[in-house]
């Protein structure tokens, strides 16, 4: 599989809070591919966010891109990876940004922090997945096993020695930052015999809680601390899938382990590891309620859009269409995935290959900006949808914002084909999070429930199967930001699309100009 600098997962990249960052990426491998910085805004500048063919061609083999990545208000844990194919599940590493010089956390220091990634383990090349399922028309299998930061643990009968160790000092507090990378999972994580307190997510502070476990989705962070306070010898930590849809994951537990110092090796016993079961939607809504933004100082100013100016109601969807390419099995569908009945198609190949550097002024060449604001129809969405059409449009469609609107996204899963809940990734903003519900979205009644006081500040966020999620965000960051589903086989079957937020009135509020030293070429071009 492809790796970045001989390691799995890749470097860690550490920098503070506004730094500008440069990274020069070199292509040794076979195949193209792009980097994305999950979480940092890059405000004004679209052209180092990454998405394949939305703001840039791939890198191609034997040659290279320097991204630059502006960092503003971000703080705390995010983390960078391909965004090109299935290839993030072998091309990702941490992306950690300290505070500011003179600049505390909203906590007492830790003694030390220590990464953990949690990913998804197949026992095939990430690109032959994708490859298959394309020619099939099937949806992608589930993962073979996962991994904590690259090791299997001792569930899969490997050897010892592919076993995660974090080393603790008695009586030291460590800072964990936590990144989900796998590649269709929810995750729960626990370490056995001591309390997790989550300090922040998605790289924004959140109001201090403690829990034996945490549950992340696919691209999100946390920052939890630990505190090495217990009996001297060594302790599970462990991660299992969270599964509340109509396909299951597989259930496998992965093991770490927490050893403190001068302690024998040894008196591991699974019996202690206290994990939600793999379908325990309860555990799941009560870790993610008590989730809040905190008011502190090293927080970005909460500003909760109170009157909104646009509302984008998106219903979500896996859809089935006739299968036209001679290759596709038995019996002759295609699985696709939608946002209000669009499965989204990248603008390649064609002679201007990216939404980025289409001439906006030639509306239709690259992308139409007709993307609707509503599903097509209203139906049940969260009812038994036995013998509705399963069939959907496939499209390069994008939503276009006026700089500065109050924007209001609800989210609403749906209980079309494969149903389930849905990690939905938005470059370019951070959003509010500001409301949820199970059932279909109400715009008379449901609004009176936002939290619109405290909720948190996030970059992605799990929609609940048969639910909702409301966001509202202000359309400062000019430039064309992606937005998809985190599972990467519902990504890859088209659930996703564009925001296109316009030039302000001023030079500041203007999209940047290209890198002086060009964009990567695609092939053929």
């Amino acid at each position: 599989m492809l790796v970045v600098n001989d390691s799995y997962p890749g470097p860690e990249i550490r920098v503070h809070r506004g730094d500008a960052v440069y990274v020069n990426v070199h292509n040794q491998g076979t195949h193209g591919f792009t980097i994305h910085w999950h979480g940092v805004k890059q405000y004004r500048n679209p052209w180092s966010d990454g998405p394949e063919f939305v703001t840039q061609c791939p890198i191609q083999p034997g040659t290279n891109f320097t991204y630059q990545v502006i960092l503003t208000d971000e703080i705390g844990t995010l983390w960078w990876h391909a965004h090109s194919d299935w290839s993030r599940g072998s091309i990702h590493g941490a992306f950690i940004i300290l505070p500011a010089e003179n600049e505390t956390y909203p906590f007492p220091t830790p003694d030390a922090d220590q990464t953990i990634i949690l990913e998804s383990w197949y026992n095939r090349d990430f690109l032959e997945i994708l490859t298959t399922a394309n020619s099939t028309g099937r949806a992608p299998p589930s993962a073979d096993a996962y991994a904590i930061s690259g090791h299997l643990g001792d569930t899969y009968g490997c050897a010892n020695d592919t076993i995660f160790r974090m080393k603790v000092d008695y009586q030291k507090a460590y800072l964990l930052r936590i990144i989900n990378g796998a590649m269709n999972e929810q995750m729960f994580f626990t370490i056995t015999n001591h309390s997790l307190t989550v300090v922040a997510q998605d790289a924004s502070y959140v109001q201090k809680f403690t829990s034996d476990y945490i549950l992340i989705t696919p691209g999100q962070t946390m920052d939890v601390l630990v505190f090495a306070n217990q009996n001297i010898g060594q302790y599970y930590m462990a991660m299992r899938p969270f599964s509340g849809g109509a396909l299951q994951a597989t259930d496998n537990i992965t093991t770490g382990i927490l050893q403190y110092t001068n302690s024998d090796v040894g008196g591991l016993n699974s019996s202690t590891i206290t994990l939600p079961v793999m379908n325990d939607a309860n555990a799941a809504y009560n870790f993610t309620a008590r989730i809040k933004n905190s008011n502190v100082t090293q927080n970005p100013a909460l500003h909760v859009p109170k009157d909104i100016d646009r509302r984008v109601y998106i219903a979500i969807a896996t859809n089935t269409v006739p299968c036209i390419e001679s290759t596709c099995e038995s019996p002759e569908e295609r699985s696709l995935a939608s946002m209000n009945n669009v499965s989204f198609v990248f603008p390649y190949p064609i002679d201007i290959p990216s939404i980025l550097r289409q001439d906006r002024s030639i509306n239709g060449t690259v992308y139409t900006e007709d993307f609707p604001l509503n599903p097509p129809e209203f139906y049940n969405f969260t009812g038994e949808l036995v013998g509705f059409p399963r069939g959907t449009s496939r499209g390069t469609k994008a939503v276009v914002l006026n700089f500065g609107e109050a924007v209001e996204n609800v989210l609403q899963a749906t209980e079309l084909g494969a149903a389930g809940g849905h990690p939905i990734h938005l470059h370019g903003f951070s959003f509010y999070w500001v409301g949820t519900g199970i059932g279909n979205f109400s715009n008379l009644t449901d609004p009176l429930s936002y939290n619109l006081v405290d909720p948190p500040l996030i970059n992605t966020i799990q929609v609940p199967r048969r639910g909702w999620v409301a966001l509202r965000f202000f359309a400062q960051n000019t430039g064309v930001w992606f937005m998809h589903c985190h599972y990467e086989r519902h990504s890859s079957l088209g659930m996703d699309t564009v925001f296109i937020v316009k030039n302000g009135t001023t030079v500041e509020t203007s999209i940047l100009p290209p890198p002086a030293s060009g964009m990567p070429c695609c092939p053929g071009t």
